[in-house]
């Protein structure tokens, strides 16, 4: 697929409640935005859609995690936006079949299912990333979102495609649940 351009936030969390965090929580995405090869046409077929989301994915989960400066990866998330003349199958197709196995290999593995969001806008619209521990849902403190926004993207026949990783979770957390070192780690839950 066509890229346009790609964007890299990396946020680095450093007070929170007028309390330091240490060491700063680093949360990343990366993104892309895509010409839609089916904008404006209804397809049966999406297949080329899905086999292009594996190399996509790579780009940019590899372009991420890169940001974390050798952290490892505590959660991830992954999104898109659909512009106007675009369907929200579309970002299903980018999104689940094959898109989440280069970004669990560029995290160091992951058994907990990648949360996501879909949605269809025009340029500016923002995208609301969630995010959870990835090798284990139930984490309660990485139960988070991140922000995008890209001024000049979706125009209507394109697609901003995201992934965001962070190497830790809400600062100061202290509503309870699972805690990441009470893992058991093998059925991406608990």
């Amino acid at each position: 697929m066509e890229i346009r351009k790609l964007v890299t936030v990396v946020d680095d969390v450093r007070l929170e409640a007028g309390r330091a965090v240490d060491p700063p929580i680093r949360r990343v995405i990366a993104a892309a935005v895509l010409q839609n090869p089916h904008a404006g046409q209804y397809v049966d077929d999406l297949e080329d859609l899905i086999e292009a989301s594996v190399e996509l994915s790579d780009l940019l989960s590899r372009a991420a995690v890169a940001h974390l400066d050798g952290k490892p990866v505590h959660s991830y998330g992954k999104g898109a936006i659909v512009g106007s003349r675009g369907e929200l199958e579309h970002a299903a197709a980018l999104l689940h079949p094959k898109f989440g196995t280069p970004l669990r290999e560029a995290s160091g593995g992951g058994k907990a299912i990648i949360p996501s969001a879909k949605k269809r806008g025009g340029p500016g619209t923002p995208l609301d990333i969630p995010l959870h521990y990835k090798d284990a849902a139930f984490v309660r403190s990485h139960f988070d979102a991140i922000e995008l926004r890209i001024v000049d993207a979706p125009t209507d026949d394109e697609i901003v495609l995201a992934v965001a990783v962070t190497d830790g979770g809400r600062p100061h957390p202290r509503v309870g649940g699972l805690k990441v070192e009470e893992i058991v780690g093998e059925d991406g839950l608990r």
